[in-house]
């Protein structure tokens, strides 16, 4: 599977980093965690610019971030809420994970964007209440970006430390990624189906 995964980036290039990190604040298919240390690999074996690697991974991360940002300014807390009590599921976001959402950012203000940025889930989370707080779009995406810098920089740094140990770790890298992703596929498919069955009617909330 790490092969799989580092060959699909390496044949798709840095197009390929961006686009599954705007995916993976969209509709995670395959975890940031997965995505920007074999980038991060690649890179120290000068297949790929690192720097140019951390550019566009945070910028795929901007992107993704942005469109949670204007679904909740365009449709307000109510609107929103039906739409994740019927769809929501899809990308395996309950209602009960938004609301959470939305109460920090109200407690804590903008910069719950920024630190956001840097916790699983609560990633893409958090852009929806800064749309639906009507946070300027600059400034929202000026946060986003600096959260998103520092979670990307970080795990391509791991990456690029990968490749000094390889000779180390390639026995077992690739069965320990593969029982990763397939623990996030299971994680994922459990998830949808245990929210769609408690969604509700075509009513909504």
């Amino acid at each position: 599977m790490f092969d799989w995964i580092s060959g699909l980036i390496e044949v798709a290039g840095l197009a390929g980093v961006g686009f599954l990190m705007l995916a993976e604040n969209v509709f995670p298919p395959i975890p940031s965690e997965l995505i920007m240390p074999l980038a991060g690999y690649l890179a120290a074996l000068g297949r790929m610019d690192p720097v140019l690697v951390v550019l566009v991974g945070t910028l795929g991360s901007v992107l993704g971030g942005l469109v949670w940002y204007e679904l909740g300014r365009a449709l307000g807390r109510e609107r929103l809420l039906r739409l994740v009590a019927r769809w929501g599921y899809l990308a395996t976001i309950s209602v009960a994970e938004t609301e959470a959402a939305l109460a920090w950012f109200a407690r804590a203000g903008g910069w719950t964007v920024l630190a956001g940025r840097l916790v699983p889930m609560v990633r893409t989370l958090i852009s929806i209440p800064a749309g639906l707080a009507g946070m300027g779009r600059g400034r929202f995406l000026a946060l986003t970006a600096a959260g998103s810098a520092i979670w990307v920089s970080a795990l391509t740094f791991a990456g690029w430390i990968l490749e000094a140990n390889y000779a180390r770790v390639e026995g077992w890298l690739d069965p320990v990624t593969t029982v990763l992703l397939a623990a996030v596929v299971v994680t994922y498919v459990w998830r949808m189906l245990r929210m769609r069955a408690r969604r509700p009617g075509d009513g909504g909330r």
